[in-house]
């Protein structure tokens, strides 16, 4: 019987090994988690400044969180305390007179001591702050923002479009991919050829079909809705290109079993395609929450018809301040990231197709 030993060092490579890859693993999730704090900070700013109050946005030596300045109240008077530099170090001091070289102040831990006159320039002082959140921007915005109308406004454009792009793309997609038609090859690279096309060439002619002068349709929610039902390049392509990763011999089994192409689609295709289906429709979904320009076009004489992000972007254009701004980026913020967070599963998942992983 033979005994095997093992090499000297072997045991001090194989730990130096796994001590290098711990290392570089942490080194790199450290690398990626500090790019998402640098990359998401502009949110986490927005967060924090909607629950901020007017007065401390236009003050220099407010601090970055929600706070209120602190006040003392001194003979029925609420004196601001500020922060006063002496010779015994900081005090927190309310200013009871302020005169152009002196400053007269009362000590809140010893108010009976009466005024504390202190020599310098007053206005160079910092005030006291204490954490505090401010909710007034939301009902602000509430109560001039017709918000629940907007949404409401926004699903129903989202939804009916919704239904129509995905049934009008996959229709298309299916035909890319399993349809054996002369020329199909060209025709898909003339319609991939559409996506370099900029939308702003666009804009006019359509505007002249949507008129008054041909389809009257200004000023309804149709520019919105009807032109999604003719499909989209970017959507048919993501589509087309899943499908044909799905191989055809459960296409051929189907039709064995006598389903034609119709039953083939929503019963072979579509349930190994829930992934890439529900990936298409959060892409229009966060298209049509983000749009502004065409709603602004077609919408702009019909206030009550008018989706969130042009609503709250008109509003505030109107009567602008920034906490009020920053209020509306986190309403029109917080919907897309709620169902992105829901709809996460269905593109997550692992699809199982014969005992092939997609």
């Amino acid at each position: 019987m033979k005994i095997f030993k093992r090499k000297p060092g072997h045991d001090m490579s194989t730990l130096s090994y796994k001590l290098w890859d711990f290392t570089g693993t942490a080194l790199i999730n450290l690398f990626i988690f500090m790019f998402l704090l640098v990359y998401l900070s502009p949110l986490s700013f927005v967060f924090i400044s909607s629950f901020t109050s007017h007065q401390q946005f236009i003050d220099n030596h407010a601090p970055i969180w929600p706070a209120e300045r602190e006040t003392f109240k001194y003979e029925k008077i609420n004196l601001i305390v500020y922060n006063v530099p002496t010779p015994d170090g900081v005090k927190h001091w309310a200013l009871y007179k302020p005169l152009p070289q002196t400053a007269q102040f009362v000590d809140p831990a010893n108010p009976s001591a009466g005024p504390i006159t202190w020599t310098g320039n007053w206005r160079a002082l910092s005030p006291v702050y204490h954490f505090k959140l401010t909710y007034a921007n939301f009902t602000d915005l509430w109560t001039q923002v017709p918000v629940i109308l907007y949404l409401k406004n926004t699903v129903i454009v989202a939804v009916i479009s919704g239904i129509g792009v995905l049934l009008s793309s996959i229709a298309v997609a299916y035909g890319f991919s399993r349809f054996r038609i002369p020329g199909i090859r060209y025709i898909f690279f003339l319609l991939i050829a559409t996506i370099m096309i900029p939308g702003n060439i666009t804009l006019v002619p359509t505007y002249f079909i949507f008129s008054p002068r041909v389809l009257n349709w200004i000023g309804s929610w149709l520019p919105l809705i009807v032109p999604h039902f003719f499909g989209n390049a970017i959507l048919i392509f993501l589509l087309r290109q899943n499908f044909r990763s799905i191989p055809r011999d459960l296409d051929e089994a189907a039709m064995l079993d006598g389903a034609g192409p119709l039953r083939i689609l929503i019963s072979v295709i579509l349930p190994q395609s829930v992934p890439v289906v529900t990936t298409v429709g959060l892409i229009h979904f966060f298209y049509i929450w983000n749009e502004s320009r065409l709603t602004s076009l077609y919408l702009g004489s019909a206030p009550n018809l008018q989706t969130i992000s042009f609503g709250i972007q008109r509003t505030q254009a109107l009567a602008f301040t920034p906490e009020a701004l920053m209020v509306g980026a986190l309403i029109a913020m917080t919907v897309p990231i709620v169902v992105l967070l829901l709809s996460q599963r269905f593109f997550m998942q692992d699809m199982i197709v014969t005992q092939i992983e997609k």
